[in-house]
């Protein structure tokens, strides 16, 4: 069957020309009072590889690629290596002088890397699931800026897979069975879930399609090639009724939920609905040939029979090229590591080889940490990405290892065991934090060399802050030894269900650095502060910083609430548990001052969608859920997304510690044994009840970051310079 391309878009396997329009919108959306000062010139690619040039010419700064994508990359170039100018989601420093800085000598830059691709399925609900037009034209921007050519474009499918189905006789009943809420989509599309947080309104299904289609033509306009999905095998629970002659089988996402249904690869239907959806995305949002489909995400195969395995990758890959004879599978490696026990050789080569070598592209997911290209042969001979994962859950805690991505990336493309890398990607469960991390990642776009972490560094925080400073350069040195050279993250127990345990579900407070040692860093910055009172991404850094350490300063606090308990001692039982409930009151007030922690916002943007005040309330719910409890009452992933955001903390941490401190308070008193088992069963309800809350919590910033840093610092800074010497 021939592909239907959307009407002038040109297949982008084939040269594509430079939209100057598009590039020159871009400009001037970042850059609006400078935009005029630029042009852009058309540069034919190097050896089939992106390239861009960099010049000043007659009072102009040109910018020269082959696409978009390379004239957007010449401009950040610019902005951060001659205008000392940075570009992020947590604060910009775009503070240009009337003279632009002249570049000296004409550059020339060539991309390594086929592919660069973006967004983990994750994103799209743990960060991404809110956004309106304006939030995502800001991100195709920051993605272009960066050279990013290969984004996951996973918005607007509900409302495709419903024409299908309902062609197929379903009904809308059946359909609100299957389709989860908004918050929720990455597990529905996966086959982890079926229904959860639905019934998804048929106005969501609409805004985003016409969501989607922009999101595409700004995307494809800047020379990107977007992955589309592509059918994995899983159908409504319905479908056991109305085909009872098909062949499906049960999956579950580790007893989470209820269990899903797949097709059976042999099963002749499995081709049918893969081919009429992607003929129906087609003849909706066109094609640049590439799909994404992940079977078995984090479930396991119902069979370990290499046969099996074979005949489900080859009909996930049948029904993608027989619809479109170009397809290119973009398959995530995240499972080969996740169930690892299953996915031995002759496992993972029956379906890898499955499909032709040069059809399928693997995602090594989290190639920072556990990398499963230097266990399989390159993925035995297939054509595969290094990514970084980074980030689980959408948490805000401060870490990642820097010394290890400014070298991993290039030092893997030269090896020769990486066999056919092709690219290097970022992959993020949530995005929004950790900005200097992911700046580290994509300064390797453009080179194939590795990269010095403290001499970037040091240029990393001349660009942010937009001015040296020898108190910000001593404390980014301490942050990169600290928080940022550690391959995992730490959460607060601020955070967890309250208990007296150092550590419990999806609350591992256990720092891979000394507090000791991350506080001097605070000194700095805070000596700084004068300086660099209205730089954004300053203000970001410091509430940041702030809010770690005091994240960090409040595991102390709890052991010694701990034991205190222990020792049946109820004067420091008292003391210690008032200063841990003032703490999160500290810690909801300075991230007030920051539109970047706000719970409000992401409740707020939530019920925007809502068309009437059913809909509002059902995006709360699922924006509520997400954060907190995950999925209901008894979930057992609770808190694995959680978030130390001004509202969080006073609206939901809080009370519940509160609670916690008042009965084991009664319990001390009488003379009697807590029982945290039971407490644990009563807290739950209260968090159900919250789930199902509308009161209300600001989207506006309110006090200064400046002051209010400095004031918690005056607080704290000694207390806890105190306690963490006691850190073991």
């Amino acid at each position: 069957m021939a592909t239907h391309v959307v009407a002038n878009q040109p297949d982008q396997n084939s040269t594509t020309s430079l939209n100057k329009e598009a590039s020159y919108a871009l400009i001037k959306r970042i850059l609006p009072k400078f935009h005029d000062r630029f042009l852009i010139e058309y540069i034919v690619k190097e050896n089939d590889k992106d390239v861009f040039e960099l010049e000043s010419k007659n009072g102009k700064i040109i910018l020269r690629g082959n696409h978009g994508i390379s004239v957007a990359s010449a401009l950040n170039y610019y902005l951060k290596n001659y205008a000392h100018c940075d570009i992020s989601w947590n604060g910009n420093n775009l503070n240009l002088l009337k003279e632009l800085p002249v570049v000296p000598s004409k550059m020339h830059q060539t991309t390594p890397y086929k592919y660069r691709h973006y967004f983990n399925y994750c994103t799209f609900n743990y960060t991404a699931a809110w956004w309106d037009w304006e939030r995502w034209q800001q991100e195709i921007d920051f993605m272009a800026l960066n050279g990013i050519n290969m984004p996951l474009a996973m918005t607007g499918q509900n409302a495709l897979w419903y024409r299908v189905y309902k062609n197929m006789g379903f009904t809308d009943k059946d359909m609100d069975a299957f389709f989860s809420g908004p918050a929720y989509f990455m597990w529905f599309w996966a086959g982890n879930l079926d229904g959860w947080g639905g019934p998804l309104p048929k106005s969501w299904m609409k805004s985003h399609e016409e969501l989607q289609k922009k999101i595409l033509a700004r995307e494809r306009e800047l020379g990107m090639t977007p992955i589309l999905p592509a059918f994995t095998g899983h159908v409504p629970p319905a479908f056991k009724d109305r085909f009872p002659q098909a062949k499906l089988q049960k999956t579950n996402w580790e007893g989470r939920f209820a269990d899903t249904y797949i097709l059976d690869p042999k099963d002749p239907m499995f081709q049918e609905i893969g081919i009429k959806f992607i003929e129906e995305q087609t003849k909706t949002f066109g094609t640049d040939h590439l799909y994404g489909a992940d079977t078995f995400n984090e479930m396991y195969p119902p069979s370990k029979d290499p046969a099996y395995l074979a005949e489900s990758s080859n009909a996930v890959y049948k029904s993608m090229a027989t619809a479109d004879p170009k397809a290119v599978w973009v398959m995530q490696g995240w499972t080969f590591w996740d169930k690892r026990d299953f996915w031995k050789p002759e496992q993972l080569k029956s379906y890898l080889n499955a499909v032709p070598t040069d059809k399928l592209i693997v995602l090594d997911l989290w190639s920072e940490v556990q990398p499963i290209w230097d266990k399989t042969d390159a993925y035995y001979g297939k054509q595969w990405i290094w990514c970084m994962l980074h980030n689980f859950g959408g948490k805000i805690n401060m870490f990642g290892d820097m010394d290890k991505v400014s070298i991993a990336p290039s030092a893997t493309f030269h090896n020769p065991k990486a066999g056919n890398m092709i690219g290097i990607g970022v992959v993020p469960e949530g995005i929004e934090q950790n900005p200097a991390i992911y700046a580290l990642m994509l300064d390797h776009v453009w080179r194939d060399q590795v990269i010095d972490a403290d001499d970037w560094v040091k240029d990393y925080v001349l660009r942010r802050y937009g001015k040296k400073d020898v108190n910000v350069e001593k404390a980014w040195n301490i942050l990169h030894y600290t928080v940022y050279s550690a391959d995992g993250g730490h959460e607060s127990i601020v955070t967890g269900r309250p208990t007296f345990k150092k550590s419990t579900d999806w609350t591992d407070t256990e720092m891979p650095y000394k507090l000791i040692d991350l506080v001097p860093a605070w000194d700095h910055l805070i000596k700084a502060s004068p300086n660099f009172k209205d730089v954004d991404g300053f203000q970001y850094d410091l509430v940041d910083l702030s809010r770690q350490i005091m994240a960090d300063y409040a595991s102390i606090l709890q052991q010694d609430i701990a034991m205190a308990h222990q020792n049946k001692n109820m004067k420091a039982f008292q003391l210690k548990s008032n200063q841990f409930l003032e703490l999160i009151k500290d810690m909801d007030k300075l991230l007030a001052t920051r539109k970047d922690f706000l719970l409000g916002k992401w409740l707020n943007d939530a019920k925007r969608w809502g068309t009437n005040d059913a809909e509002k309330a059902l995006y709360e719910k699922n924006a509520r859920n997400l954060i907190t409890l995950w999925g209901d009452k008894d979930a057992s992933l609770h808190e694995y997304a959680n978030k130390q955001w001004s509202g969080l903390l006073n609206g939901f941490y809080l009370p519940r510690w509160q609670q916690f401190f008042k009965e084991v308070k009664t319990k001390m008193s009488s003379n009697q044994k807590f029982n945290e088992n039971a407490f644990k069963e009563k807290i739950k309800v209260w968090e159900w009840n919250w789930v199902n809350g509308k009161e209300l919590y600001s989207e506006t910033p309110k006090g200064d970051p400046i002051t209010v840093s400095k004031m918690m610092y005056q607080k704290y800074a000694t207390a806890i310079k105190i306690a963490s010497k006691k850190q073991k």
